[in-house]
C-alpha cells in the first residue's frame, strides 16, 4: 500500500511539473552565431545571407556572410539558419500583460488602482513572471513590453520588462519609464444595450480639464521648490515629467482632444510626449510632426471612430503617419488586451496590406518602439553592442500563415518556445491521430 501510495505522489508531482511555466532561462555562457539567414536589422535595412553572433548577451557581429571571413572555431554554438528570419524582438508598447490573467475574474487584474491622480503608482512591483499568457506572447516573436496601468485621470507609471526572468528585478529592463494621463474626452457617447449613441459634446470637459491643469502647476511648483516642506508622494512622482528624464504618455483619440493635449504639453513645458491611441493622428500630423509628438497608434482591427469616416482608415492610418514624417509605432489596447497582444505582429500585417512598407512596418514593432520608450541605445535593432534580444522565424513574421518562430533570444539567453495552448494542441492531436506539425 505504501509501495502504491509513493508511486502516486510521484505520478502527481510529475503532472503539476508538467503543467508549470516555462522555466526562466539562464544567463548566456555560450557565445552563439547565427549563419546566413535573412536579417531584418530593424532600422529598415536588411542583410541577405547575413551572420549575426553574440557573447555575454551583447550583439558582437552584424553583418554579411558572403563578403566576412569568419573562424567558426571561435564561437560555442552556430546555429544555420538559412531561407529564415532574423528580427529583433518585437516591442508591446501600453499593455497589462503580467497585470491581468483572467479579465472576467477581479481578483486576477491588477492594474486599476483606486484614486483619480495616481502617479505615483507603479506597475514595475506588481508585474507577474508567472503569467500563463506570457509564453504565448513570445511565440509570435513578442519579447520586450512596457507594462501599463489604467483607470483615474492620471493612471500611474509604467515600466517596461523583457518577458523572461523569475521575478519582476529579473524581468526589468527600465523601471518608471513613464506617466501616463486620460485626457478628458472632447466628446462622450452613452452606451446601451442597443450600442454606442452619438457623439456629443462633453458637458465635464472644462472642469476635468481644469483639475488636471491644476494638479500639473501644484506638481511643478512642488518641484522646483528645493526642500518641500512636507512631502508628498504624487507630486514626487512628477519631478521626471518636468526635467525631461521621464516620458508623459497622453491617451488620446480624437483630434480635438490630440490638439488639446498638444497645447497642454506646451503649457507646461513637457520635454517627452507620446500620444496614445491617436485613431484620428492622421488628421493632425503637421501639428505632431512641428511639436516632435510621436504617436503609439490604435489597434488596427478597430473601427473608425464616427459613422461617416471610410470603414479602411484605421487600416491606413500607419502609412498616413509614415508619410508625414511621424515617429509611430502599434499597440494593442482595448478587450482582452493581454491575450490579444500575441497578434501585435499580425496588425502591422495588416497596416503593410494597406500600403505601408514592410520595413517600415518592422521598424515600428522595434526600432521605432524602442526610441518612443527610451530604450533605443539597448533594443530594437539588431547592432553591435546592442543587447541580443532578437528571435528567428521560418517565414513572415508579420503573416499570420507562415510565421513560425524556432528561436528567440533575449539579452542572449535561449526561451524556451512553448505555452499551455500548444502543449493542449499536442496533446489531444496525438490523442486524435492527428498531426501535430
Amino acid at each position: 500500500m505504501k509501495k502504491i501510495l509513493f508511486t502516486s505522489l510521484i505520478l502527481a508531482a510529475a503532472g503539476i511539473v508538467n503543467a508549470q511555466q516555462p522555466v526562466p532561462a539562464k544567463k548566456q555562457s555560450k557565445s552563439v552565431l547565427l549563419m546566413n539567414g535573412i536579417c531584418h536589422v530593424g532600422n529598415g535595412k536588411v542583410i541577405q545571407n547575413s551572420v549575426v553572433g553574440f557573447k555575454d548577451g551583447v550583439i558582437t557581429l552584424v553583418g554579411d556572410a558572403t563578403v566576412m571571413r569568419l573562424d567558426l572555431s571561435q564561437w560555442d554554438t552556430t546555429i544555420n539558419v538559412a531561407g529564415k528570419h532574423v528580427y529583433p524582438g518585437f516591442i508591446a508598447p501600453n499593455s497589462t500583460l503580467g497585470l491581468t490573467e483572467i479579465e472576467a475574474v477581479r481578483a486576477t487584474s491588477d492594474f486599476n488602482e483606486v484614486g483619480y491622480m495616481n502617479p505615483h503608482v507603479r506597475t514595475q512591483q506588481s508585474y507577474n513572471t508567472d503569467s500563463k499568457i506570457t509564453p504565448t506572447v513570445r511565440t509570435n516573436g513578442v519579447l520586450v513590453a512596457q507594462i501599463t496601468p489604467r483607470g483615474g485621470r492620471i493612471s500611474g507609471t509604467s515600466s517596461i520588462m523583457n518577458l523572461d526572468g523569475w521575478n519582476w528585478e529579473d524581468a526589468t529592463l527600465k523601471a518608471d519609464d513613464g506617466i501616463h494621463i486620460n485626457w478628458p474626452g472632447y466628446y462622450s457617447r452613452n452606451w446601451s444595450e442597443d450600442g454606442p449613441g452619438p457623439y456629443e459634446r462633453n458637458k465635464n470637459y472644462a472642469e476635468r480639464r481644469a483639475d488636471l491643469e491644476k494638479f500639473f502647476a501644484e506638481a511643478r511648483a512642488y518641484c522646483m521648490t528645493p526642500k518641500p516642506a512636507e512631502k508628498n508622494l504624487r507630486f514626487e512622482a512628477m519631478r521626471g515629467v518636468f526635467n525631461g528624464t521621464q516620458m508623459i504618455y497622453i491617451h488620446a483619440d480624437n483630434v480635438k482632444d490630440i490638439a488639446e493635449a498638444v497645447t497642454f504639453s506646451n503649457k507646461f513645458g513637457l520635454k517627452k510626449v507620446s500620444i496614445v491611441g491617436g485613431a484620428e493622428s492622421y488628421k493632425c500630423t503637421e501639428l505632431l510632426k512641428t511639436n516632435n509628438i510621436s504617436v503609439m497608434l490604435a489597434r488596427v482591427h478597430n473601427l473608425p471612430m464616427r459613422a461617416d469616416e471610410d470603414v479602411n482608415q484605421p487600416y491606413k492610418t500607419a502609412k498616413m503617419l509614415q508619410e508625414a514624417g511621424v515617429l509611430f509605432c502599434f499597440e494593442n489596447s482595448g478587450d482582452q488586451e493581454a491575450t490579444g497582444l500575441r497578434n501585435l505582429p499580425f496588425l502591422a500585417g495588416t497596416a503593410v496590406a494597406w500600403g505601408l512598407e514592410k520595413e517600415a512596418a518592422i521598424a515600428a514593432l522595434t526600432s521605432n518602439a524602442a526610441k518612443i520608450l527610451g530604450i533605443g541605445d539597448l533594443v530594437g535593432t539588431i547592432e553591435e553592442k546592442k543587447q541580443a534580444t532578437l528571435f528567428v522565424s521560418d517565414g513572415d513574421a508579420l503573416d499570420m500563415k507562415t510565421n513560425k518562430v524556432t528561436h528567440a533570444f533575449i539579452q542572449g539567453k535561449s526561451i524556451q518556445l512553448t505555452n499551455e495552448q500548444q502543449q493542449l494542441y499536442d496533446l489531444y492531436s496525438e490523442k486524435y491521430g492527428m498531426d501535430a506539425k
